[in-house]
């Protein structure tokens, strides 16, 4: 129950904060919401799933505005790849792991929500 309360609400931003969101999980899979931009725009609202594998992967999917879904893909909490063939990078603010995807996606996710626990 820990890991459900750690990740269902994160502050991301001091002014006009956007908020991880939890909707439910089966205690490995998790559907909810994750701060996000992309194109520009500021931060809002991004439906999201966060699955964790078996072999300690995990994958974020996050649904964009535009139907699109881009997955990122996690080995030991740390993003590796995407479904975007562009660069990814990312930094750890706190408790919170920001993905960068050139040139202008970014994701917010609590870092505890992509350690398998």
């Amino acid at each position: 129950m820990f890991r459900v309360a750690a990740a269902l609400v994160l502050l991301s931003s001091p002014a006009f904060a956007q908020v991880s969101t939890l909707a439910a999980t089966d205690g490995k899979n998790a559907l909810g919401t994750v701060p996000c931009a992309t194109g520009g725009a500021p931060m809002s609202s991004c439906h999201a799933e966060l699955r964790h594998h078996d072999d300690g992967t995990t994958t974020l999917a996050v649904g964009l505005g535009s139907g699109e879904v881009r997955s990122i893909y996690f080995t030991d909490g740390v993003p590796s790849s995407s479904s975007s063939p562009a660069r990814i990078s990312h930094e750890t603010r706190g408790d919170l792991t920001v993905i960068y995807i050139d040139p202008d996606e970014v994701y917010e996710i609590p870092t505890a929500a992509l350690k398998r626990q």
